[in-house]
């Protein structure tokens, strides 16, 4: 089973392309980092309650407001999920103390996502699927993208066009939160040289600048090209009666990625010497 690592920056357009992956003529199923970490926080979870205790005492919105036509205790009263946009305004930015909480967020929500990721994984495989879309906007910078066979990074060539598509999608940011929010992630720039680095076979960058039916066409270039050199489904029959065969594929994918990781690190560094 061929696991794509798909990803992105904000605004860059990887959310339309998941769902065109989604649906005919691909129709493959996605493992949607974001709605697990969603499901993460929903009240009552163990990360819900980790985040309260931590950001609760100096976020005074962290919750959603009440329902003025509940009672307390009953209806969305009762059970009061968290505010996005409060819990974002904390951890999104340059500062040290947002870097901090960030940190602290990251390493509440992270292991649980992994780990519902991991069970998704495990069933997909065992349904036979000959490929399964992780759909995770934080691959690189979290460090799962030693664990895929093929990254897709869906990027736009200037920052002013991811810009203005972060604001018209989110109406209410003012550009100083949107500068915030895209300053938070690593730069499109460094995504697109680390697929990069990781070969043709394993990193395709896939291009958003035009309209709609482009992207269509790139998606379909790209996913013609996994198809074509993941070694097809029998493969995949035959890795599942092949316990040793699945262990020894696992590792030499992680090893893969681990060199191409290196191989963009070492990159910088000379880059750095350069300089």
């Amino acid at each position: 089973m061929i696991l794509i690592g798909l990803t992105g920056s904000l605004a860059t357009g990887k959310s339309t392309v998941s769902a065109l992956l989604h649906s005919p003529p691909y129709n493959l199923p996605i493992i949607d980092a974001d709605l697990l970490a969603r499901r993460a926080l929903l009240p009552g979870s163990y990360a819900y309650t980790r985040i309260l205790q931590k950001f609760g005492p100096s976020t005074p919105d962290l919750l959603q407001p009440l329902d003025p036509s509940s009672p307390l205790g009953v209806g969305p009263n009762a059970t009061r999920e968290i505010n996005r946009a409060a819990l974002g305004r904390r951890v999104f930015g340059d500062g040290e103390a947002v870097r901090r909480d960030r940190a602290v967020l990251n390493g509440i929500v992270h292991p649980m996502v992994r780990v519902a990721m991991a069970r998704e994984v495990l069933g997909y495989f065992l349904r036979g699927c000959w490929a399964v879309v992780l759909d995770v906007p934080l691959l690189f910078e979290s460090q799962l993208e030693v664990f895929v066979s093929v990254v897709v990074m869906v990027a736009v060539s200037e920052a002013e066009v991811q810009l203005r598509r972060l604001r018209e999608r989110d109406r209410g940011l003012s550009l100083k939160e949107a500068l915030d929010r895209v300053g938070s992630q690593m730069g499109v720039e460094e995504k697109v040289g680390r697929t990069r680095a990781r070969g043709c076979a394993r990193g395709k960058v896939l291009m958003n600048d035009g309209d709609r039916g482009d992207l269509e066409r790139e998606v379909g270039r790209v996913l013609g090209e996994v198809k074509g050199e993941g070694g097809g489904r029998a493969w995949g029959w035959w890795l599942m009666g092949s316990p040793y065969g699945v262990a020894g594929v696992g590792a030499w994918e992680v090893y893969q990625g681990w060199r191409a990781r290196k191989r963009w690190e070492e990159e910088r560094e000379r880059e750095k010497v350069r300089l």
